[in-house]
């Protein structure tokens, strides 16, 4: 590959004024009239503190790209209905002003589908409220809260344009959708979306992005296609050419590792592997984006899911093997990478930043602990309601419904016999009588005997949502909790009260008042809460918790910060703790634990995200 481009002056900061942006000429890429290639790396705002936002880009310089992409999270934006929040770690504008402070243009993907192994593919759970609902199709309800949502975040977009901004915006390209090839549920719907970016002042290159398998069924008129893959078959960019002629070939997803499931290994990509992969598509002439250069971390409930075969939720950690690692550390795959890309740019790349340490804080006791069944009556009141109502659908949050966490489900029986959900659960239930615990409900098991006993008494049904689908063609199925009735002796169970747990800061800040909180007993089976502190001397530091044997399932709250889900099935064995949300002094932690509790979580300074498996 002999060097060809030098773009120290093809910066953002320094190409004030400019008018062309990117364009296409001669099956390739000009940038103010300039011959360029997109180096890009896939980092998402929303799966990294802002603190750490600057640098990984200065890591994404120091690589060799030039590009950054990212998608923008429609159920982050606007997590109840006509609520809209830009700000902390959702200020997309201070996100794509840092990247052109830092000299790196941006390819920005704002869905309103993103996929990207997050929940509903980022589509807010609050449209499967309408029974009625085809989410990715020109279906009015879906529309109309498109176009509501747009009108609030084109405002922020169009102003940091490149060929508009006169002091250096970095937008050059905006994905129209993402992947609706393997969709294509509507031909009239890429339609709509691309004339909703237009009309609403996108004036920059328009891209569609796609597998090999969807990339005929997922074009748009005036759109640039682009393909993603992980292994390069022959004649996959020439395929390119069928459906577009004398264009710029560009992989806007070459994967760069692959994501986890909760129950499976931790999957790694061989680096000698990527970079011989992403050698041979830059002699071909193609642009390139990482996808991912840094993943990050599916903080709180916000992790997506698969269902081919099964259901399988993913797993807390959005490691992804990377270019770098979940903690933004370097791995093998940035010095092969940067090595190659220095090759071809023929210029002196920036210095790699240096790596923060991590802390090894060591063993954290859970001193107090207070059970579900106790704080129940002090903190919630429960919708009451004659039949199972689905999570969305309960009236909660200004008529939103609920997004994510846990719903307990109780009722009135008479006696035991059989339980059976009709495959109406979603995704998993406890099943306990009175605060005795019966076995669990799932996608596999559908039926359990309850026991006999005198007179009256509750059934609870604790049901967690696991993460809905992010990919397939199951997405309007996305609603969880109980969907249909559950029946005991082939009798549907009537008049319900239902509690929701979304673990939101408030019902967090609530619990740390809450009454009954006691020294934790030698053996204790949940659901429960737990806490104690931990003490940090000096200045804090990015680390891992790691549960030690005896916890089972559950979540982990630092500060009020949701780290997110562990479970003792795997592959992931530690939760990242990033610094910033750390204080010097003390620092309350918060377990919810479903199950067994263990007295101790350890602080580790390295990460253990399970056995790995090379991808095939």
């Amino acid at each position: 590959l002999s060097p060809r481009f030098n773009w120290s002056e093809l910066i953002p900061l320094q190409l004030w004024g400019r008018t062309l942006g990117l364009q296409t000429a001669n099956s390739q890429f000009l940038l103010e009239g300039m011959p360029f290639r997109i180096f890009g790396g896939s980092m998402h705002y929303f799966r990294v503190p802002r603190e750490y936002w600057e640098d990984r880009m200065l890591k994404m310089k120091a690589c060799g790209l030039n590009t950054l992409t990212t998608y923008v999270p429609w159920n982050l934006h606007e997590q109840e209905r006509g609520k809209f929040d830009f700000m902390r770690n959702l200020d997309l504008e201070a996100f794509l002003s840092l990247a052109a402070k830092n000299g790196l243009w941006v390819i920005l993907r704002p869905g309103p589908y993103i996929c990207s192994e997050w929940d509903l593919g980022g589509l807010p759970s609050w449209l499967l409220q309408d029974p009625e609902m085809q989410l990715r199709t020109t279906y009015k309800g879906f529309t109309e809260a498109v176009d509501a949502y747009f009108d609030h975040l084109m405002p922020i977009v169009v102003p940091l344009q490149a060929s508009t901004y006169k002091r250096g915006g970095p937008i050059i390209a905006v994905q129209v959708e993402n992947e609706y090839g393997s969709y294509a549920k509507d031909p009239n719907y890429m339609t709509y979306v691309k004339m909703a970016l237009l009309n609403r002042g996108i004036v920059e290159m328009l891209m569609t992005s796609d597998n090999k398998n969807g990339l005929s069924f997922g074009l748009v008129e005036g759109a640039l296609a682009t393909v993603n893959f992980q292994k390069l078959e022959p004649g996959i960019l020439k395929y390119l050419d069928t459906v577009q002629r004398d264009q710029p070939k560009m992989v806007m997803e070459y994967w760069t590792g692959w994501f986890d499931n909760w129950g499976g290994p931790h999957y790694v990509f061989d680096a000698d592997d990527m970079v011989n992969t992403v050698a041979s598509i830059l002699k071909l002439g193609a642009s390139i984006n990482l996808y991912m250069f840094h993943g990050g971390t599916n903080f709180g409930f916000m992790n997506g899911a698969l269902e081919a075969d099964e259901y399988k939720s993913d797993v807390t950690s959005y490691d992804y093997d990377a270019v770098l690692t979940e903690a933004g550390d370097y791995t093998s795959k940035f010095f092969k990478l940067r090595q190659l890309f220095s090759t071809i740019i023929g210029q002196p790349l920036p210095l790699p930043p240096m790596i923060e340490s991590k802390a090894s804080y060591g063993a954290i006791l859970l001193h107090q602990y207070v059970s579900l069944w106790d704080v129940l009556p002090a903190l919630l009141q429960p919708v009451k309601s004659e039949f199972p109502i689905n999570m969305e659908n309960l009236r909660l949050n200004e008529s939103s419904g609920q997004s994510y966490g846990y719903v307990l489900y109780e009722t009135v029986i008479f006696g035991g016999g059989h339980l059976h959900t009709r495959d109406h659960v979603r995704d998993r239930a406890q099943v306990f009588v009175n605060t005795m615990y019966v076995g669990e409900l799932d996608y596999n098991t559908v039926e359990l005997s309850l026991p006999e006993g005198q007179g009256f008494r509750q059934l609870r049904l604790l049901v967690e949502n696991r993460g809905r689908v992010n990919y397939g063609l199951a997405l309007n199925e996305q609603r969880k909790g109980l969907i249909g009735d559950v029946f005991l002796n082939k009798t549907p169970l009537r008049n319900f009260k239902i509690y929701s747990l979304d673990m939101k800061p408030a019902f967090m800040k609530s619990l740390r008042h809450a009454a009954g909180w006691s020294t934790v007993p030698d053996y204790f089976v949940g659901p429960a809460f737990f806490r104690g502190r931990l003490w940090i001397e000096h200045q804090p530091q990015d680390t891992f918790l790691k549960l030690q044997a005896g916890w089972e399932k559950g979540v982990v709250f630092v500060n009020g910060q949701n780290l997110g889900r562990y479970w003792k099935i795997g592959p992931q064995e530690t939760l990242y703790l990033p610094g910033p949300w750390l204080w010097k002094g003390s620092n309350e932690i918060v377990i919810f634990e479903e199950r067994t509790a263990g007295r101790i979580i350890q602080s580790v300074d390295i990460p253990y995200l399970g056995r790995t498996q090379y991808v095939d």
